[in-house]
């Protein structure tokens, strides 16, 4: 009996999918563990991998489509002995397509107040009826799809306030999408009782058609969002909105940091081409500091849930990496376990693989605090927006000559500012102090991180 091949969850969160590349054509034999095509996430491009074994009888989904769902069909596979011919020619037809480019006039939406009702079934048909219901508003039921209640969740968008175009007025993840720009938004229905009913309601963010109308056409070039500045911009938004951030700052003198760092990097053996077996920057003591400040204060290393706090064993640490229009957060795990020449060189890796987009999920999901670092930028000082479940994210501005005092005088030190946004749900004032009071000793002292 054929086997159908389904498009794989690569991660906990995902919904779908791009195939960018079959690696097997129709009627190819395959074994179980052949990669037969690469996947394509917000975040990486992954290998799938064969389980069962058989001839590829059906390509299902061509190469290039995108937004696949988690599930859908793609391919049909067929054993030993079947007919591949009768088995493609049953296999279901595609559902997803090709994307076509995005026009300038797509990011002009009409006025809500133009929202067509949903059509009514006709006489004696019945309306087909979700059992994924969405919340009730103006006692009337409100259906969206169960993409579009996560979507609307993480973009804290009410439901009820959201026009649906699916069947029967269903409210899809596209609606959802509409609304995080303020299209197709009703006003929110008055509360029962509530108090200065008459007040105002907080004004919505400016809509696609209201922005466009600011500027002069053809003085700018309109560029479609990809998956990942989606789901940045997403990420970040539930963050600053859900999460309670306070900020800590300090400044850290890391003149021996500076001393140290080149003494290891001069002493590094050397390969029969003549280049060192690592190279430390200021970022791997950094990360290596971060690690060991968390293991000495664990009650910072957290992450809070609903449920109850998580006190993690391990400090895995998040490094920010810039990406072409985006950042991903590759995780050192164990960080406190590693030395710093192991840091460097692993986290050399990640960044190469991460601006290659060929991260496995593990690499880059998870995480108990990051690291993001603008001193090569020459940025002084900045606050960073904690990345959940994490609870504290650290901001490292640049290590500059700036006039201190010490012992009465006044004298030259390498200093560098650094500041902690923590969760206050997780992660109180007194707690954060102490986290990047910890953190300051580390990095001020490097030998304490190498015994």
């Amino acid at each position: 009996m054929p086997t159908n091949i389904l498009m794989p969850a690569l991660s906990p969160t995902m919904e779908k999918g791009n195939l960018a590349r079959w690696l097997k054509k129709e009627g190819d034999a395959i074994k179980s563990g052949d990669v037969i095509a690469e996947i394509e996430t917000d975040k990486a491009t992954m290998e799938y991998e064969a389980v069962d074994e058989g001839t590829l009888a059906k390509i299902v989904v061509p190469e290039g489509t995108l937004d696949v769902a988690v599930n859908a069909v793609i391919a049909v596979l067929v054993a030993e002995g079947e007919d591949a011919k009768a088995a493609g020619a049953a296999a279901p037809k595609a559902e997803a397509k090709k994307e076509e480019p995005k026009k300038a006039e797509a990011a002009k939406p009409a006025p809500a107040a133009e929202a067509k009702p949903a059509p009514r079934p006709e006489e004696g048909a019945k309306a087909p009826v979700s059992k994924d219901e969405g919340p009730k508003a103006a006692g009337s039921r409100i259906f969206a799809s169960p993409l579009a209640k996560r979507l609307a969740k993480e973009a804290n968008i009410d439901l009820s306030r959201v026009s649906g175009s699916g069947p029967h007025g269903r409210v899809i993840a596209r609606d959802i999408d509409e609304a995080k720009s303020g299209k197709g938004l009703r006003a929110p229905a008055a509360q029962p009782g509530a108090a200065h009913a008459g007040a105002p309601a907080i004004a919505p963010s400016l809509t696609d058609k209201q922005i466009l109308s600011l500027y002069e056409e053809g003085s700018y070039e309109l560029v479609p969002h990809d998956g990942m500045r989606r789901t940045i911009a997403q990420r970040l938004t539930q963050s600053t909105q859900t999460v309670p951030h306070f900020y800590l700052t300090v400044d850290c003198n890391i003149g021996k940091l500076m001393s140290a760092r080149e003494e290891i990097n001069a002493a590094a053996p050397k390969d029969k081409e003549g280049k060192p077996s690592y190279k430390l920057s200021v970022n791997d003591f950094v990360i290596k500091a971060l690690a060991l400040a968390l293991q000495r204060i664990p009650e910072a290393n957290v992450s809070w849930s609903e449920a109850g706090m998580l006190k993690h064993k391990h400090s895995d640490i998040g490094v920010a990496v810039a990406l072409p229009g985006g950042l991903i957060t590759p995780i050192i795990h164990a960080a406190e376990t590693k030395s710093l020449s192991a840091i460097s060189n692993e986290m050399r890796d990640l960044a190469a693989r991460a601006r290659g987009r060929k991260l496995k999920p593990h690499e880059y999901q998870g995480g108990t605090s990051s690291v993001s670092n603008l001193g090569m930028y020459g940025i002084k000082d900045f606050t960073a927006v904690i990345n959940p479940p994490q609870s504290t994210i650290l901001a490292v501005g640049v290590g500059e000559e700036r006039a201190i005092v010490k012992n009465g005088k006044i004298e030259a030190a390498t200093i560098m500012s650094v500041t902690l946004s923590c969760d206050h749900r997780a992660v109180d004032g007194a707690l954060g102090a102490e986290l990047i009071s910890a953190f300051k000793v580390l990095i001020e002292n490097p030998v304490m991180m190498v015994v």
